[in-house]
């Protein structure tokens, strides 16, 4: 560990604070309806989408309708994805003739993009034509995220509204997502990253003769426009095999910065968006140190524990205060890799920039951790707001049984429906998680995929199971998972850990929402202080550490332990 690496995580973290207030301002007014500094150019577009589709943009949906709605429209996301993929050898834009994409995968993938997770089993350049990199993936990144925001704000609404019937109007929401933010600032992030060297092209790929007198096939594509929404999307899905470790995806130390802050720009401004919409800002910035906390101190851990020789390596006498380079790109070293690791698993993004199978068992043990914390580390666009509020009415409930009182937050009375919505909502995705990871160890199948054996091989069924259910998508990389047994079972996954968290906490959105206020009093528990963001921390912690501790001591752990006895697999 150097100064220097802890000044460059220091400017990513100010980068990302200075960017909370103003993104959260602007999104609360966006979704209030009120007119912003884009309306003059953009309102016209809105009023005619809604004109086309026969939207009624200020009617209402409860929290049943706005959820089957929301089924509806990925539903067919899904079905436009897996078609378009199956017939990828019929389309256009495909100047290298790639063919179908086989069914198992195709129906991976489709489920992958449409749950925000771009879980890839496939090497994209070597699979995929242009027009289903744009037509079915980008769209897909586009429309999942604004999936994910849209919800977040149902749900936030639940708590910020009084004795009302809805929760908001889906189609609005998803619309307003989409133009207002995520394609403006797509395009001008996709300028910038031109601008620093990412290529941008419909031309076919281009042949390069080596030094050795060698023929290399570079590819080439649409990157940059992929690249803007991925990163901001929270998606992931790279354009290329190895993601932003491949120069053309992430050239420079100032595009890795550009997309690590992307990452988290959105997921930070939600929880400022909480605030102002429940009238009280202190409870959003309660959330985000809450947040900042649990992210921190994964850095710190990732970051010393990459820093750190390799035990093996430091008895052999090679280069014992050197770190761990293996499966790191050398423009960006141990620092700005330990950092994008906790980056893209603290949020539901899933893009790497190393490779994390060759991080130490201690640095992929926090990137497994920080998914299976339901990654409400900031999390996914939406997806970590309304994770970490989910949590926030389990810990009103348990500071309620030790004081003897009916929980309440911002307002709200916790009740015993909301009570079990919310575990329900917060069991889905560890129940998809370990179900699967079961069904793997024991089957031939599952076992074949496997790189490594030992510890080290259970941790590449652990982190692949896990990233499917919380819908990061990012891969330890030893595990070849393009098969029909794990294609199958990673897509289940992807679904329950997506919808089946959704559903149950709309329902809990719709009862909130139909409640009085309550006004706070002597007894009521301060939901904006360090009490709170303690209590808040234990619970996300404890509930993850309860749940998942035997399958890490079984693989991360038990692999740290060898590896400091000299022990390989």
């Amino acid at each position: 560990m150097t100064f220097n690496g802890w000044m460059q995580i220091a400017l990513f973290c100010a980068l990302v604070l200075a960017l909370a207030r103003p993104l959260g301002g602007f999104l609360t007014r966006l979704y209030a309806g009120e007119r912003t500094f884009l309306h003059p150019v953009l309102a016209p577009v809105e009023r005619g989408f809604y004109r086309l589709a026969g939207v009624k943009p200020d009617a209402e949906q409860g929290w049943a309708a706005y959820a089957l709605a929301m089924l509806a429209f990925n539903a067919l996301g899904f079905l436009a994805v897996y078609d378009l993929l199956r017939l990828q050898g019929a389309l256009p834009l495909n100047p290298q003739g790639f063919a179908g994409v086989a069914p198992d995968l195709a129906l991976n993938t489709a489920v992958s993009f449409a749950t925000n997770t771009n879980w890839q089993s496939y090497g994209g350049e070597t699979t995929l034509s242009y027009g289903s990199q744009m037509w079915a993936l980008t769209v897909q990144n586009f429309v999942s995220a604004a999936t994910g925001m849209a919800v977040a704000v149902a749900f936030v609404r639940g708590f910020a509204r009084r004795s009302a019937s809805g929760v908001g109007n889906f189609w609005a929401d998803l619309t307003r997502s989409t133009l207002y933010l995520l394609l403006p600032a797509c395009l001008v992030l996709a300028l910038a990253y031109v601008a620093m060297g990412v290529p941008q092209t419909l031309s076919s790929y281009t042949t390069a003769r080596t030094l050795e007198g060698a023929e290399q096939t570079i590819a080439l594509g649409p990157i940059a426009s992929q690249l803007a929404i991925k990163m901001l999307g929270t998606n992931g899905g790279g354009f290329f095999n190895a993601n932003s470790a491949h120069p053309f995806e992430n050239p420079s130390a100032l595009a890795n910065l550009v997309q690590m802050v992307s990452i988290f720009a959105i997921g930070a401004a939600l929880t400022n968006l909480f605030g102002r919409m429940v009238g009280d800002e202190r409870q959003g910035w309660a959330i985000l140190a809450a947040m900042g906390a649990l992210f921190l101190t994964g850095v710190a851990l990732v970051y010393w524990a990459e820093g750190s020789a390799n035990p093996i390596h430091a008895a052999l006498g090679l280069d014992p205060a050197g770190g761990n380079m293996e499966g790191k790109e050398v423009r960006f070293g141990v620092a700005l890799s330990a950092l994008f690791a906790a980056v893209t698993t603290a949020a539901s993004c899933g893009a790497v920039n190393a490779m994390h199978d060759s991080f130490s068992a201690i640095g992929g043990l926090i990137p497994m951790i920080n998914m299976q914390l339901g990654e409400v580390v900031i999390g996914g666009v939406g997806a970590g707001l309304y994770g970490v509020l989910l949590f926030a009415v389990v810990a009103v409930f348990v500071a309620g049984l030790m004081v003897g009182r009916t929980p309440e937050y911002v307002g709200k009375k916790i009740e015993s429906r909301e009570v079990k919505l919310t575990m329900l909502a917060l069991l889905c995705s560890p129940a998809a998680t370990l179900i699967a990871l079961a069904a793997a160890s024991v089957s031939p199948l599952g076992l074949a995929g496997l790189q490594e054996s030992g510890p080290h091989g259970f941790s590449e069924m652990l982190y692949a199971t896990t990233s499917a259910a919380a819908n990061n998508g990012s891969a330890f990389g030893g595990l070849t998972a393009n098969s029909p047994f794990w294609n199958l079972l990673l897509a289940a996954g992807m679904m329950i850990g997506r919808f089946a968290l959704i559903v149950p906490m709309l329902a809990v959105a719709g009862s909130l929402a139909g409640k009085p206020a309550v006004p706070p009093s002597a007894g009521t528990f301060p939901t904006h202080g360090g009490l709170f963001v303690g209590l808040l921390v234990g619970v996300i912690l404890i509930v993850g550490g309860l749940t998942y501790l035997p399958a890490l001591t079984l693989g991360p752990v038990a692999d740290a332990f060898a590896t400091a006895q000299g022990r390989t697999w």
